[in-house]
């Protein structure tokens, strides 16, 4: 039995915390594997289980909560950006207004919130309508709609004003229910320049993790807050896919690596769990804070597939969370449960809007086209990508040598069946932009050979090297990929070959690329060095203009064999 307060009260209480990460604007399940979660077995077998959407994440949260007083749900980041054409097109307002309906109550800010800048991310946290795009809806009285923007606060801890030095937005927040009190510090990852295009983070200053939370933690402790949960968009990638993986087997954190296990061991015992993503992956694991205890560290994979139930005993004398009591899961936001009608209906409208542009036929596949949910390092949907931006890089300069693309600019797959009545096999404008939805240029520069090598040396190397980004080639590019090496001797150079013919270190090469790797993106400081620049269409429309001139009703282009990189493994 529970000890009794001085008011009668028991002296602690059952907080539940429900959290997701990554929705990417997911209002529609997404299709193929990017819809799927994988889930062991008693047997040890994987089963795959498609997953996700808004109108079961609704419907899901809203079950959660059911007999329980004390609730609060939170989100870890790219709640938007990267988005389908259906919330994209609308420059997120469709799943802004979705996560109000959910009752959202706080997110942290992740690279993506950054796509389109730091004004962008004021409106959509405070309303108003687009700048250039205006209002999309019309009221009773016929005029323009004005988006009404985030209920629930976007917290950017380690995000400064580089002129003032003063936190972009709220850098924390205390949820109250019945005198319990939870500070929630939000933040994203110091690396996010890294992965945003220059024009998205311009006058903004991106802090240390670790150093952010723990002056919060501080600052949150002396406002005798002492329940603390840190919302961080960085992860980690556990050692099994399967959702329900034990990431404390053998020992408390032993099935995790990557950037979130340091910043969990060194952040301050003041914090009692954090809610994590970036990776999309996974997993709910205890990572011990830097006295040893336990602390609880999760991610719910993404796109609204899985969310996370967390309870936090909340001891009403110390006001403090009883560590030691701390349970959490990740649980499936199934397709077989019923669809939440308000978001069915938010759909609706929203689709009604984009229709017109998003039904229209823009090419044809013979089978599926993995992009994002290859097993692969190289993909058939990135080879048909870097074949697109090679094709619009030679109706610009006649030059072009080869195109390179980044692996995490692909957002989904191609699926051959259809989504809606366009029919199997017929790629629509919606499907392409739930492909690349981040109206980056297609850019050419020069680089020499030597400068070519590198930039490959450094998809598994550098920043690189714990989680290689293998970059996506244009036909005629070939080398090995030696994984059973480390570092930069994983791309083996002598086995480095355009149209059959060796690499030369002093050759000069004309190259395509999109404007966020043209920038150095993701790691790629050495594509950032090019020379001659050229910019050319957005690449969504060299995408659209590759399938028209080479794919038809009668003639569906191919799945690429993706074998243009060997891997030894």
């Amino acid at each position: 039995m529970a000890a009794v307060g001085h008011h009668g009260s028991k002296r602690t209480v059952d907080v539940q915390l429900l959290s997701f990460n990554d929705f990417h604007g997911n209002l529609q399940a997404p299709a193929g594997s990017s819809g799927q979660v994988v889930e062991k077995q008693p047997d040890g077998t994987e089963k795959k289980i498609d997953a996700g959407g808004a109108e079961y994440l609704a419907t899901s949260l809203r079950t959660a909560r059911k007999g329980h007083p004390y609730s609060v749900t939170a989100a870890a980041g790219d709640l938007i950006g990267g988005s389908p054409l259906l919330s994209g097109l609308f420059h997120d307002e469709p799943t802004v207004e979705a996560l109000n309906k959910m009752d959202l109550d706080v997110s942290s800010v992740g690279n993506h919130e950054f796509d389109e800048g730091a004004k962008e991310l004021a409106r959509i946290q405070n309303g108003g309508c687009h700048p250039k795009d205006g209002c999309y809806e019309k009221d009773e009285q016929g005029k323009p709609k004005k988006f009404e923007g985030a209920d629930f606060p976007y917290l950017a801890a380690n995000v400064t004003k580089e002129k003032t030095g003063k936190p972009l937005l709220k850098p924390y927040w205390v949820w109250k229910h019945k005198g319990v009190k939870i500070g929630f510090i939000g933040l994203t990852l110091e690396g996010t320049p890294d992965i945003v295009s220059a024009e998205g983070i311009k006058g903004l200053k991106f802090h240390d993790e670790v150093e952010t939370i723990n002056k919060y933690a501080k600052v949150l402790d002396k406002q005798g807050v002492k329940s603390i949960v840190t919302l961080v968009h960085e992860g980690g990638s556990p050692a099994s896919q399967a959702y329900n993986y034990d990431c404390d087997s053998p020992g408390a954190g032993d099935g995790i690596s990557g950037p979130i296990t340091a910043i969990a061991k060194a952040a301050s015992p003041k914090v009692d769990a954090f809610v994590t993503g970036h990776t999309h992956q996974a997993y709910v694991c205890t990572i011990p804070d830097p006295a040893g205890k336990p602390r609880m560290v999760t991610s719910a994979s993404s796109y609204g597939k899985l969310y996370t139930d967390t309870t936090l005993t909340y001891d009403r004398r110390t006001k403090d969370i009883v560590r030691t009591s701390v349970k959490s899961a990740n649980h499936v936001v199934s397709r077989t449960q019923p669809k939440a009608a308000d978001m069915t209906r938010l759909i609706d409208r929203w689709n009604e809007l984009a229709a017109p542009i998003a039904d229209k036929p823009v090419g044809y596949i013979s089978g599926d086209i993995p992009g994002r949910g290859a097993a692969t390092p190289e993909s058939p949907l990135g080879d048909l990508i870097a074949d697109a931006q090679l094709a619009h890089a030679k109706s610009l300069d006649p030059e072009a040598d080869l195109a390179l693309m980044n692996p995490g600019g692909i957002r989904s797959d191609l699926v051959h069946k259809a989504s809606g009545g366009e029919g199997d096999g017929v790629v629509t404008y919606g499907e392409a932009f739930t492909v690349q939805p981040f109206s980056n240029t297609v850019n050419l520069v020069d680089l020499s050979g030597a400068q070519l090598l590198t930039a490959l040396r450094q998809q598994v190397s550098g920043p690189n090297e714990a989680s290689p980004k293998i970059l996506q080639v244009s036909e005629g590019l070939t080398y090995t990929l030696d994984l059973t090496k480390s570092g930069a001797d994983r791309v083996v150079t002598d086995s480095v070959k355009l149209n059959g013919k060796p690499l030369e270190a002093n050759a000069t090469y004309r190259v395509a690329m999109n404007s966020f790797l043209a920038g150095g993106g993701d790691g790629f400081t050495e594509l950032g060095k090019g020379t001659k620049p050229l910019v050319g269409a957005d690449d969504l429309k060299a995408l659209n203009d590759y399938f028209a001139a080479n794919s038809s009703a009668g003639k569906p282009i191919a799945p690429p064999k993706a074998d243009r990189i060997t891997v030894v493994k």
